[in-house]
This record gives C-alpha cells, structure tokens and sequence, in this order.
C-alpha cells in the first residue's frame, strides 16, 4: 500500500515530522520535544516485545540515541514519521531478545510509594496465552503465514499495522484512512480468527 499523502497527515504527524527534522540538522531542543511527543508509544511498543520492564528502559535510551544518528535519514515520502520510529524501536527490542537467547528473567514484584514508575504487577503478563503469545509461538512452528490466510485483506494489513508495527487502533485507522470503528471491528475479528486457528495448531502439534 502506498503511504499516505503528507498532506493528508494528522497535525500530530506533521509534527513529529518537522521535529524529526530539525533533530537532523542537530537541534537539541526540538529532539527532546520529539522525546516528549513520542516516547510513550515506542515504549509501549518495547513492552509487548520485551516484557522486562529495566531492560524496555534501557532500549528505549538505546532507541533514542539511534533515532538522534538517523532523523537525517527519515524520508516523508517513504512512510509517516511514526511508522519510521516504530521499526527502529520493534527491531532494537527483537535483537535485544536475540541478545539474551531467551534467558528467563525475573522482575521485583515490590514498589516503593515515591517509585514514580507504574506499578510492576500492571506490567506481568497474563498466565493465559494472549494473541501476540499466540502469534510468537505460531511464527516459529510456521503456522502464522497459513492463518494469516483466513483473514481478509483489510484484517491482516490492520493486525499487521496494531500488532507487528505497534501502532495504535487510531493511529491505524489515520494510516488506512478508514474509521475508527471499522479498525477496531476488523482487528477484533481478525484476532478472533487467529487464535481459533492457531490453538487449533498447537492442538494439533501436541498431538502429534
């Protein structure tokens, strides 16, 4: 798909943009104002790849020094600026895993009251496998590419938007240009269809 027209960004990406801009020829000031603007989303972006909330930390500094090296780089009319950031903070946050080779990691689950940090226990994983632990396991038995196929075209390129690039239900339905409803309804279906499929593989692995 063709991205979309600058002119037709929101005023949030046209923002981020210029700032990107500016933190290119060396300003300082507007890279830390694309701090601001940015940082909670490639955060969270970090987290559903790296659940170690010390390390989602580090990288997201190492992400920062990266972007401040490459905003010279950052092309309008190749992808919106925000889609940009996100593939530089998905592929920090998968090589840090490929770094680790998987080692299990721990986190406190204590909190002092003046830890201006979210509480840990809001960020531990649910016990029960969600749709992206779903979609990880699947991805190395190969069974993703099949159950993608299930889906129409609009699901798969909006769970590839939410879920691959980390972009938000809205910031999915400005980069499609389709409302807001309609996202949330094709993405909802679509990781309906996914989990049935790919519990049905792994149902069918552990049988076999």
């Amino acid at each position: 798909m063709k991205p979309v027209a600058e002119a037709d960004w929101s005023e949030r990406s046209r923002e981020v943009a210029q700032l990107l801009a500016r933190s290119g020829l060396g300003d300082r000031a507007a890279f830390a104002r694309l701090y601001e603007r940015t940082s909670a989303h490639l955060f969270a972006v970090v987290l559903r790849i790296q659940r170690d909330r010390a390390m989602a930390e580090d990288l997201l500094q190492e992400i920062y020094v990266s972007v401040w090296k490459a905003a010279a780089s950052f092309d309008a009319a190749r992808s919106q600026p925000l889609t940009w950031l996100t593939h530089i903070a998905r592929n920090r946050a998968i090589d840090s895993l490929r770094r680790a080779q998987a080692q299990p990691r721990t986190e406190s689950l204590s909190a002092s009251d003046d830890d201006e940090r979210p509480d840990p226990h809001e960020a531990l994983p649910s016990h029960e496998p969600g749709p992206m632990d779903l979609l990880n396991s699947a991805s190395e038995q190969r069974e993703l590419t099949r159950c993608m196929e299930h889906l129409s075209p609009p699901q798969r390129q909006s769970v590839a938007l939410a879920f691959f690039d980390g972009l938000s239900h809205a910031e999915v339905a400005e980069h499609l240009r389709e409302p807001l409803g309609t996202v949330k309804s094709w993405v909802r279906r679509a990781l309906q269809t996914l989990k049935g499929c790919l519990e049905r593989a792994a149902a069918t692995d552990a049988g076999a």
